[in-house]
C-alpha cells in the first residue's frame, strides 16, 4: 500500500482521511480475494494423507533434458538427482510423464534407501509425492503446457493428468503443478546461499538488501528470462510471490556505431524491419548472431578452425564462441564483448524498472561461464549496468549477484512444490 494512502484529516495528525480507510478495506477485500482464489486455482483437489509418508519431486524440463530431484519436505539436500534427454526418452513412451517422470520413480524405488527397503507393494500403500516441474513454455490456467521444443514437434506436458495417472509408481503422485520456467528460476534465489554461491558485482550489497523490497532474476542461457518477486504488504509473513515476463523480448538498443551495424545486421537476417529482442543478442544463440555479425564484417580476423568448428556445432554454436574466448583480440572475445555489454544494459534496465532493492540476481549458464567479462567495475557488463546517467545513483543503491549455480531452477521447482505441500 502506498504511504499517500495513511493521510490524516487536513494534515494536522487528529482522525483520518476517509478516502484512505475506503482504499484501505478495499484494498485488504482485493488481497483476501486473490488468496482466496489463488487457493482454487492452484491447490489440487486431491488432498495430503496424513498416514502415509510423503516427499518432494522437483522437475526442470528443458527442451534438450528433463532433470528431477527427490527431496523429503524442508529439506534442501536430495536424496536423488537424475537427468534424462527428453529426445532419447519420448521416442517410445506414451506420454512426457511415462517418458520421464516413471523411469525416475523407478529410480527413486531402486536407490532410495528407505524406498528399497519398502518394496514397491509398501512404497504404493505407505508413499505419497507432491511435485512441480519448471517447464520452458507458458503455463496455463488448466495446469498444462506446450512446449514448442519437446520432441521433433514440441510435447504437451499436463499435470492434472500426472494427479489423475494410476499406473504403477504414478499413482503415488497426489499434486502436480506446473510452472514457467523462469518461476522457477525467481523461486530458486530464495533457495541460495548468499556466502557460497552468488558473487557480489557491487560491494556491500548483501548489507543493502531490504528484504520487504522486491527482488528482481534476468537470466541468460539458451534464452534470455526476466522475472520479478513481491510481498504484500499486508501479509508479509505469506512471503514472496514471483511473476514471469517476457522481458527478453524487450527491443535490444545499440549503445555504439558497431552495434548499429549489427542491429541492422539482425534486422535482416530474421526479416524483422523496425526492431531486434534483446535476446537475440544476449543469450547462447545471440552470441552466436553476434560472432556471425564479426565474421562477416571483419573476414581478415576470422580463426579458420574455430570457424569451421562454429559451422559445425548446431544448436552449441554459442558454446563454441565462449570457449574460444579467451584468445586476446579474437573475434569470438569481441563477441563476448559485445553480447556481455548488452546483458548488463539490460540488467540495468530491468533494475530501472522494479528498483529491487530486494536484490537483483543474474542467472543462467552464461554468468558463470563468464564471469570475467561480468564481474568488476571495469568489464563489459557492468560497465554497461552502471551506465545510466541521471539515474546511476539509484542503479549504484541496489544489490547486485551473480548467480553461479546452473540447479536455480530445480531448486526453485523446490521450493513452488514445498508451498503447495503446505498449502494443502
Amino acid at each position: 500500500m502506498s504511504h499517500s494512502s495513511w493521510c490524516t484529516a487536513g494534515g494536522s495528525g487528529k482522525g483520518v482521511c476517509p478516502f484512505s480507510v475506503a482504499l484501505f478495506a478495499g484494498s485488504a477485500f482485493s488481497y483476501l480475494n486473490y488468496v482466496r482464489l489463488r487457493s482454487k486455482s492452484t491447490v489440487s483437489k486431491c488432498s495430503i494423507d496424513e498416514h502415509k509418508q510423503t516427499y518432494i519431486i522437483a522437475g526442470d524440463i528443458g527442451g534438450t533434458n528433463s532433470r528431477f530431484a527427490l527431496h523429503r519436505p524442508g529439506q534442501k539436500d536430495p536424496l536423488l538427482v537424475h537427468i534424462y534427454p527428453n529426445e532419447e526418452a519420448l521416442k517410445t513412451a506414451p506420454t512426457y510423464h511415462h517418458a520421464t517422470l516413471m523411469p525416475f520413480l523407478k529410480k527413486c524405488l531402486a536407490e532410495v534407501d528407505e524406498w528399497k527397503a519398502l518394496g514397491e507393494k509398501e512404497v504404493l500403500s505407505q508413499i505419497q509425492i507432491v511435485g512441480c516441474l519448471a517447464t520452458a513454455g507458458p503455463v496455463t490456467t488448466n495446469n498444462d503446457v506446450f512446449m514448442v521444443n519437446l520432441g521433433e514437434n514440441g510435447g504437451s506436458i499436463d499435470g492434472n493428468e500426472i494427479e489423475q495417472c494410476q499406473d504403477g509408481l504414478l499413482s503415488l503422485v497426489v499434486r502436480c503443478k506446473l510452472v514457467n520456467d523462469f518461476v522457477g528460476q525467481g523461486y530458486g534465489v530464495l533457495d541460495l546461499d548468499l556466502d557460497k554461491e552468488v558473487i557480489e558485482l557491487l560491494p556491500g550489497s548483501k548489507e543493502k538488501m531490504n528484504d520487504l523490497a522486491p527482488i528482481c532474476c534476468v537470466g541468460a542461457g539458451t534464452g534470455l528470462g526476466e522475472c520479478f518477486l513481491t510481498k504484500s504488504s499486508l501479509a508479509t509473513k505469506l512471503g514472496y510471490e514471483c511473476y514471469p515476463s517476457e522481458g527478453g523480448h524487450a527491443d535490444y538498443v545499440p549503445r555504439g556505431p558497431l552495434e548499429v551495424e549489427l542491429l541492422d545486421y539482425l534486422k535482416r537476417k530474421f526479416s524483422s524491419e523496425n526492431r531486434i529482442s534483446v535476446e537475440r543478442v544476449v543469450s547462447g544463440r545471440g552470441l552466436a548472431n553476434v560472432y556471425e555479425f564479426l565474421a562477416q564484417k571483419f573476414p581478415a580476423r576470422v580463426d579458420k578452425s574455430v570457424h569451421e568448428e562454429f559451422l559445425n556445432a548446431g544448436d552449441q554454436q554459442g558454446r563454441v564462441i565462449g570457449v574460444n574466448s579467451g584468445t586476446e583480440g579474437s573475434l569470438t572475445q569481441q563477441a563476448v564483448q559485445i553480447m556481455c555489454a548488452a546483458y548488463g544494459s539490460e540488467v540495468g534496465n530491468a533494475a530501472l524498472k522494479f528498483i529491487p532493492t530486494g536484490g537483483m540476481f543474474v542467472t543462467g549458464g552464461l554468468a558463470p561461464k563468464n564471469i570475467g567479462m561480468i564481474q568488476g567495475e571495469d568489464s563489459p557488463f557492468m560497465k554497461a549496468y552502471l551506465d545510466k546517467g541521471r539515474m546511476n545513483g539509484l542503479i549504484e543503491s541496489i544489490p547486485i549477484f551473480a548467480v553461479m549455480n546452473e540447479d536455480v531452477g530445480l531448486r526453485g521447482a523446490r521450493v513452488c512444490a514445498e508451498r503447495e505441500y503446505n498449502a494443502m
